[in-house]
């Protein structure tokens, strides 16, 4: 969020929801909970790397990606207990309020 711009996400996967396919969007969402903004655009441009993917998905803890300045020990707190009720609520308002097909991507916009 800035005076003139904020950003949010909602998860719309296309796979059954479960948490070892989950790791990025739970760190996304924990981020977006626990960190300040700073910290939180570095640790998203992290998290988006292709690289960064496919070592979530080899069983890499996402603790190693955290970076420094973040509050590591709320992280840690917040997607140890995020569960998957939250991913499983934006799929669903995904589906059925804004009509998106499971995995079809959009962009919302409410300008001022």
């Amino acid at each position: 969020t800035s005076s003139h711009t904020r950003v949010g996400i909602l998860n719309n996967p296309s796979s059954k929801i479960k948490e070892d396919n989950t790791a990025i969007a739970r760190g996304i969402l924990t981020g977006f909970l626990t960190q300040n903004n700073s910290n939180l655009k570095s640790f998203l441009s992290k998290l988006s790397k292709e690289e960064t993917a496919k070592s979530l998905a080899a069983g890499t803890k996402i603790a190693k990606f955290l970076i420094p300045g973040m509050d590591d020990d709320t992280f840690e707190k917040k997607y140890n207990t995020l569960g998957l009720d939250l991913i499983k609520t934006h799929q669903m308002f995904c589906q059925e309020v804004l009509k998106l097909l499971p995995g079809q991507m959009a962009v919302i916009s409410n300008g001022r």
